[in-house]
């Protein structure tokens, strides 16, 4: 289909002056509580995007890393390099692997109490709960408490939450709440494994 210069014109200023209005009507700051769920994949890496961006900005990163103790990742290695970023790993791995829920739980009251700190220090400017909402759909920490906590956090901090499966009631307390939905992957149609890079 064509369209006419005029047509084109037209219609990037109906755009342009959209935007701008939305702009001029958006004056108020506040810390985001930020949640990516979902079946798809990059919800973490999306979390870990911001998060070079609040380094970028000079301020202070922190990150619990959920679940995914046991696998070694790129995001990691370079993250916990930074000066300013502060980055806890707890668990054996995932669900399926570790087989044993009284040990899952303590390490999700050990992540949970990194969280809690850094959620308290008023040093930080964003803290990703990578993997939460995993930890949260198998009932390793008290939803309600975790709810309590992001809704005392302070007013300026930014508190991102990735996984899958992400609760009702946290997403109704979200600023921001975006679903990674799977359309083809390379692993289930194509039987292509893990690669650096794209997956860790």
């Amino acid at each position: 289909m064509k369209t006419d210069p005029d047509s084109h014109k037209r219609m990037t200023q109906r755009h342009k002056e959209g935007f701008e209005r939305k702009k001029a009507a958006a004056t108020k700051e506040k810390g985001l509580l930020i949640v990516n769920t979902g079946t798809g994949k990059g919800k973490s890496t999306a979390a870990f995007g911001m998060g070079l961006r609040v380094l970028g900005h000079g301020m202070k990163l922190g990150v619990v890393q959920f679940i995914k103790g046991a696998l070694p990742s790129a995001e990691r290695r370079l993250l916990s390099a930074q000066p300013n970023c502060e980055f806890h790993v707890v668990g054996e791995g995932y669900t399926w692997n570790t087989q044993d829920r009284a040990a899952d739980i303590r390490t999700a009251r050990k992540g949970w109490a990194e969280a809690v700190r850094m959620i308290g220090d008023p040093s930080f400017g964003m803290v990703i709960l990578d993997e939460l909402n995993i930890v949260l759909k198998y009932q390793y920490l008290d939803l309600e408490e975790v709810l309590e906590v992001l809704r005392r956090r302070r007013e300026m901090l930014h508190v991102v939450v990735t996984g899958r499966h992400a609760p009702q009631p946290l997403i109704d307390l979200a600023d921001l709440v975006s679903e990674v939905r799977p359309v083809k992957h390379p692993y289930r149609e194509q039987g292509i494994k893990a690669q650096a890079g794209v997956e860790f």
